[in-house]
Formats: C-alpha cells, structure tokens, sequence
C-alpha cells in the first residue's frame, strides 16, 4: 500500500521532462546570443590567425561563465529582483547611477556592431544595408513591444537552434578531429605571447559580459522562476554555456581548416564568410552567412532588452515584455531609442565603428569585474539570498575569476593604449 502511495506522489519522467522545459530558457538564450556578431567576428580571427592553438583557452573561460551565470540566476530566483535593483538597495543610487551611465553607452556601441553586423550577413546575400538595416530594426521593434516574454522567449530559443549552421559548417569542412581534440583539451601555453593576447582577451571579453549578468537575473524574475526549481535553473545554465562553446569551437575550426591553412587574412566576420567560398565550398559560406545573420538580428534585440530592463530595475521604474507601453513607458522609450540610435548610426556614410567598439570594450573591460564583485557581494548576503548564499570554495573561484578579468582586461587596455599612443 505504502509502495502505491510513494509511486503516485512521485512525479514520473514526462513530468520532470516538462518541468524542467517549462524553467529553461534565459540561460540557453542568455549564453548563446552572447555569440554576437562581434564574438563571431573574434572567433573568426583566432581561428584564421591561430588555427587551433587557442582552442583549449575556452575550457576554463567556460568554467568561469557557467559560475558567474549560475551565481546571477540563483540570486534572482532566491531574492525575486533584478541585479541592478539590489544594486541600488545595497549600494546606493549614486553608484546605481554612475555604472549605469557606463553600461548605457557600451551597450549601445555593442548594439551598433549588431546592426554592422546585419548589415555585413546582408550584403554577403547581396542586399544593401538602407534595406536590411531599418526592416530588422522593425522586426526587432515590432517582437519586443507587440509581444510577450513567453513568445519573445520562444523565438529567441528558435533564434538558438540556428547556430547549429556553423556546426554544419564544420562537419562539411571535416577537420582532424584528433588534432581538435588535442588542442581543445591539452593545454599549450606557449600560444601565451603578446602577438596572440588580444585575442585571448577578446576571447573572454566576448564571453563576459555586464550586460549578460543583468539579462539573466531579469529574465529569471519575470519568468516566476521559484527555488524549489533551483536545479533546473542550473541545467539550463550549464547547457546553454556548453552550447555556446560547441559553437564557439565549430566557428574556429571553420576558419582554422581553411583560412589559416590558406594564409588569408580576414577583419570581420563577413570577410571569413567570403572566404570560406572559394576554399570549403558555397554551402559552408552560405551556412556561416547565415548564422552571422541570425546571431546580429537577435543580439540586436536582447541587448538593448537587456539596458532597459537593468536601467528602469536601477532607477525604480516598473519594466517587463510583459508590461504595456501605459505601464512601463520608460522600459519601452529606452528601447526604442536604443533601436533607433544604433540602428541610424550604422546608415550613416563613413562612420567609424573601430573605434566606437574598441571604447565600448574597454568599458566593459572596466566594468565586468566591478559588476562581479556586486554580484560575488550580493550572492553572501542572507538578506538577499537566504540559505542559497554561496559556499567557501564558490567565493574562492569566484575571486579567482574576478582577478583574472582584472588581469585580462588591464592587458586589453595596456595593449590598445601602446598600439594607440607609442
């Protein structure tokens, strides 16, 4: 009889298999756009210019992004609020406001190398920028203010699935997989020069970012995401981390195989597109073409998402897809202006891009380890987090990671100021 009672208040395998589909999403979403037209382009160049070298650098950035994206899911789902509204609690408005100035003007030089990178995957297709440009800024405006987060939501995870076009690409190369795996799991450290650390930085620099730490907690709140569905949270950030480094992979191997075997030199990710045409074939350019399509349109969008969610959570304004215009016009205005600035300034003739990325980097460079030492902070407040604070050795990783982007980042920095000043 007992066995009976504990069967039937047991939740079978297509119930837990529901559960846990209905809680994923914004860590999926979350990692994987953050494979942007300016990461595609970084991961275009490593491979072109290292082949396979740097492989193995992505395991612990990995590791180092499954920790931070865990850290800022469980203090959503634990405290029920936004990062930059706890910011504001714990910290002060003042603080609130001088690292959301920050943020603002990063994220809309991000937002403006989405739309360069629209531009770029539209003119491989042979459409002009005056027509691919403002009908994705419609789009892009037209999914967010007409829609709700669970259709938002959906399109996006659809949005996901497309990056399996460089995972095509890939197998339609056929590289060495020994020698992948080799350079993947074995560490080489003597790939640690001065040639070669810009694009480590860039690397990590793509790979942590502020905006993805403030996108996931929001994400997380208005998803009503409760603690009892903790573990499931983690899942879905640890798939969508591992997801987004099997990309990463493909990406470099496609322009290892080829590009670098070749001698080709490249600058964008719209350049290694054309080139893989001549050397793997017109399906791989078309498939990497169009995942650089995918990956500028819908980072276009959760970007300046992710800016109007952290900034209406900082100042006390009512935010969320889910709100009408009526209910939350400064989560909107800020949205469209975002859209509408990025979007404007890309069609104008002979703008220089170089350099707006290159300042919107070294912000976030300034930035991501000052935002992980508020999120490292609020994650040991029992008053924030209850019983879900983190562990001694957590915080020792943590700190780790902290000191490590401090590092990176001052090397990024140093690195642009010699090239730049001397």
């Amino acid at each position: 009889m007992s066995d009976k009672v504990e069967k039937k208040g047991s939740p079978s395998f297509y119930t837990k298999l529901l559960i846990l589909l209905s809680i994923v999403g914004p860590g999926i979403i979350t990692a994987n756009i953050d494979n942007d037209a300016g990461g595609i382009a970084t991961y275009s160049l490593v491979g072109a210019k290292t082949g396979f070298k740097l492989l193995w650098t992505l395991m612990p950035i990995t590791v180092a992004l499954i920790m931070v994206q865990e850290m800022s899911a469980r203090m959503g789902i634990a405290s029920g609020k936004g990062l930059a509204d706890l910011i504001r609690e714990k910290f002060g408005l003042k603080v609130t406001f001088y690292s959301l100035f920050l943020l603002i003007f990063a994220d809309l030089g991000n937002t403006m190398a989405e739309f360069a990178g629209i531009a770029s995957a539209g003119e491989i297709f042979g459409i002009s920028k005056y027509i691919s440009v403002p009908l994705c800024s419609l789009f892009v405006w037209l999914l967010i203010t007409k829609g709700n987060y669970k259709t938002v939501e959906r399109i996006f995870i659809a949005g996901c699935a497309v990056y399996l076009s460089y995972i095509v690409s890939g197998f339609i190369i056929g590289p060495d997989w020994g020698e992948v795996a080799k350079a993947t799991f074995i560490p080489d450290f003597d790939v640690l020069t001065s040639e070669n650390m810009p694009l480590i930085v860039g690397l990590v620099g793509t790979s942590i970012t502020p905006w993805m730490q403030f996108y996931i907690q929001s994400a997380v709140v208005e998803k009503g995401i409760s603690t009892k569905h903790l573990w499931h949270s983690k899942l879905d950030v640890i798939v969508g981390c591992l997801f987004m480094v099997m990309v990463t992979i493909f990406i470099i191997i496609c322009c290892a195989v080829t590009i670098h075997s070749a001698g080709v030199q490249i600058n964008t990710a719209a350049d290694a597109a054309r080139a893989l045409e001549p050397l793997a074939g017109k399906y791989s350019s078309i498939l990497f073409g169009i995942g650089l399509f995918n990956a500028s349109i819908f980072s276009a969008a959760l970007l300046p998402l992710a800016t109007s969610y952290y900034v209406c959570e900082g100042m006390g304004w009512e935010s969320g897809v889910d709100k009408t215009f009526k209910e939350a016009p400064n989560f909107f205005t800020i949205f469209t202006l975002l859209i509408l600035i990025a979007a404007a300034m890309i069609l104008i003739p002979g703008i220089d891009l170089f350099n707006i990325l290159i300042w919107t980097q070294v912000i976030n460079g300034v930035l991501i380890p000052i935002i992980l030492l508020f999120i490292i902070n609020l994650c040991n407040d029992p008053d924030v987090m209850g019983e879900y604070t983190n562990s001694t050795a957590y915080n020792f990783i943590s700190y780790g990671i902290v000191l490590l982007m401090l590092i990176i980042n001052g090397a990024l920095i140093y690195y642009e100021a010699v090239q730049r000043f001397f």
